[in-house]
């Protein structure tokens, strides 16, 4: 009889924690742990475990029970604590192949998003110069005369405000951008809205200074940042576009289903716009400004261009990214 009893503790521990061991067990032997709930679910059942083994020595179980046990606790160790020192590869790696290889999967969204963009922004361009009245029928006179001045001459400010001017860049652009972004939440109007609002605004000011004879010297300033910039602001339209697409067709998923299943393309295509305002930023506090020739600038833009294509169309071929 006493011996009996002994082995009931021990055996109705074994029979009452096994579902756990074998769930977790399941989440381990795939290749990789799913969204946030099952990383949540691992790690629950990691701090389970490891109870379970120090109970398991408590009662003296046999060495295989407590080997399974050793051998669940250490590999869910590794899978949770490798993913967070693996996170900055892992955003290395979405940067330079997840994000192209989602640019191109949502073409259509991005499409979507530089037409809804660049088609305001040439009206804008041109409006100035065939219809003097367009730019004050878009921007106040004020803001207007502003800009003027402000391009009057070369853009000129010393070294040491150069990074306070990078922090107020991102600053600015994060700010258009996440409302590209952000608004796409109300059914992708928002990012439509924004994108148009933002295209134009932008492409008025600069027809205004090429017909009031200031282009070169807005040339002189933006042409180095802006492809990093105005690619960052459509792409994070592109983001919202999708974000709101998933709120409306929803594939017989519920809403915050759909939007969880797009999830890992929208965040890529939001990493991908953090980067190319980060670099617009800091081209535009660094070098923008600076005493370098015109016709360098050019070919710094021209360079800029030529990389932002070539990490779309050839970024993440080729490998697993």
């Amino acid at each position: 009889m006493s011996g009996a009893s002994a082995r009931n503790p021990r055996e109705g521990f074994v029979a009452r924690r096994k579902p756990s061991w074998d769930r977790l067990e399941a989440l381990l032997s795939r290749g990789r742990v799913g969204g946030a709930e099952e990383w949540s679910e691992l790690a629950a059942l990691y701090r389970d475990v490891s109870a379970d083994l120090a109970r398991a020595r408590a009662l003296d179980l046999p060495d295989d029970v407590q080997g399974h046990l050793d051998r669940l606790a250490g590999r869910a160790h590794n899978r949770l604590y490798g993913a967070q020192r693996g996170a900055t590869l892992s955003v290395v790696s979405d940067l330079f192949h997840g994000f192209p290889a989602a640019v191109r999967r949502q073409w259509a969204f991005v499409l979507a998003a530089h037409l809804l963009f660049y088609v305001p922004f040439f009206v804008g361009v041109i409006g100035p110069l065939v219809a003097p009245g367009f730019a004050t029928s878009v921007l106040p006179e004020g803001n207007l005369a502003q800009m003027e001045e402000m391009y009057s001459g070369s853009i000129d400010r010393s070294a040491g405000n150069d990074a306070a001017m990078a922090g107020f860049y991102v600053w600015n652009n994060v700010g258009i951008a996440f409302r590209c972004f952000a608004t796409g939440a109300l059914a992708g109007l928002g990012s439509v809205f924004y994108l148009v609002y933002n295209g134009l605004i932008l492409g008025t000011v600069e027809g205004f200074l090429w017909s009031r004879g200031r282009g070169w010297n807005l040339l002189d300033f933006t042409i180095g940042h802006t492809p990093w910039e105005l690619t960052g602001i459509a792409m994070s339209g592109a983001a919202g576009l999708r974000m709101g697409w998933a709120l409306i067709i929803t594939e017989g998923r519920t809403r915050l289903g759909s939007l969880r299943h797009a999830a890992p393309e929208i965040y890529r295509l939001v990493l991908g716009t953090a980067a190319l305002l980060l670099v617009a930023a800091a081209i535009e506090g660094f070098w923008s400004a600076g005493p370098a020739p015109l016709w360098l600038k050019v070919v710094f833009g021209g360079v800029g261009t030529v990389t932002i294509v070539l990490w779309i169309l050839v970024g993440g071929r080729g490998g697993r990214g």
